[in-house]
């Protein structure tokens, strides 16, 4: 490992030199099924030909000039994802907290254009939007918080999946302007919320003029069974990010709105050098273009009732198993015990997944997995779990 790569991740040992598909080969060439998608990035697997083309087209042609000049495929790139999601314009970054970044700026200065000028954002308990000041300050977790106080203000917290408490905020604090949620909470241990409460968040922003922004950063982008996990529901969101695998390994994120939200931000308000440059907006576009042309929103139905119902069959009579939850293919098996070592466990079996929230296990496989390779993996995972013994340091 280089001495001087500062010390942000605990990185393993292993280093990949190739993948394709599903798949993915170390130094050793020793091959590995891959079920977290650089946490849910390459969600149409590695190598893939559509994007591989798009990027090697980009590249020999033009990679950068600035948005001071349009550039045709960030606009081709801003109009599909409006098509596709029923809203009106997009902002655009390089990741999933620049564009949650760029929401929080909306909420604000749409606050301020209302005559508030101490606007309170609603965020949930548990909940990850990212890493600079303003993310990890709106984020529901001390572990990413820890030693970078004082963190900004502004933010009112709520239990994650509790309408009442919601209510409550509203009826006695006037400061609010908006809501930022994950349909799906990702790094807080895949929690899917009950049936009815995004509506129910959507009914109570109406009721209070405020903006409902959804963070699908890691739900987005057909990982759920629909292109955005808000389309299980019957509502759109005023203010949606995206980031991941909408370039399905080339850094890209976008802030998309709608009506007034859409109006927020003016020339001089925000911006990015880098924001929706030419390649990162070819490769996302041809995603996108991929994922309606390969019928994949049917594939993740397919496949994730195949994996979740093999997954609770093989570990029903498991000591350990808790729970295993599902939205598509963003899959939770919770355990009862400390399971964080199991990722290297899996590693040493070829299969590459991790262990969020200390407890559970979260899958992210590739979008393009056909009916053996979902059978395949499953079993690998049961494997995996009845063969890992939690030392008593994990209970």
């Amino acid at each position: 490992m280089s001495e001087h790569l500062v010390k942000a991740y605990n990185s393993l040992s292993t280093s990949f030199t190739h993948g394709d598909g599903i798949y993915l080969w170390d130094t050793e060439k020793k091959r590995y099924l891959d079920a977290l998608c650089g946490i849910s990035v390459t969600n149409l697997g590695h190598n893939h030909p559509d994007v591989t083309e798009a990027i090697q087209k980009q590249a020999s042609t033009l990679l950068h000039t600035s948005n001071i000049y349009a550039i045709e495929w960030q606009q081709k790139l801003a109009n599909l994802i409006c098509q596709l999601s029923d809203m009106d314009r997009v902002f655009f970054g390089n990741s999933g907290a620049e564009a949650n970044e760029a929401a929080i700026k909306i909420a604000r200065l749409y606050g301020h254009q209302q005559g508030n000028n101490d606007p309170h954002i609603i965020v949930m308990d548990n909940s990850f939007h990212g890493r600079t000041m303003a993310t990890l300050s709106a984020s529901g977790s001390r572990k990413v918080q820890a030693g970078f106080e004082p963190l900004l203000s502004g933010f009112v917290r709520a239990p994650y999946n509790d309408i009442e408490s919601i209510q409550f905020i509203a009826e006695n604090n006037q400061k609010v302007v908006a809501i930022l949620v994950e349909p799906v909470q990702g790094e807080g241990g895949i929690i899917v919320p009950d049936s009815g409460y995004i509506e129910a968040l959507r009914h109570i922003c109406d009721e209070n003029n405020w903006l409902l922004m959804l963070d699908e950063v890691q739900s987005g982008i057909a990982r759920s069974g629909q292109m955005f996990a808000f389309q299980h529901t019957n509502i759109t969101p005023d203010v949606l990010t995206l980031a991941k695998a909408l370039g399905n390994g080339v850094p890209i994120g976008a802030c998309v709105t709608k009506g007034k939200a859409a109006e927020v931000i003016q020339p001089g308000n925000h911006g990015s050098t880098f924001g929706g440059n030419p390649l990162a907006c070819r490769a996302g576009y041809a995603v996108l273009e991929s994922i309606q042309k390969n019928n994949i929103l049917d594939n993740v139905i397919k496949r994730s009732e195949q994996l979740v119902s093999i997954l609770k069959r093989g570990l029903a009579n498991h000591d350990d198993l808790k729970d295993v939850r599902n939205l598509g293919l963003l899959i939770g098996i919770e355990m009862k015990c400390n399971y964080q070592a199991f990722v290297i466990h899996a590693l040493q079996r070829g299969l590459l997944l991790n262990v969020t929230a200390e407890k559970v296990i979260r899958l992210l496989p590739p979008l393009i997995l056909n009916k053996q390779q979902t059978e395949d993996m499953a079993q690998q995972i049961i494997d995996c779990i009845h063969s890992f013994e939690p030392t008593k340091t994990s209970n």
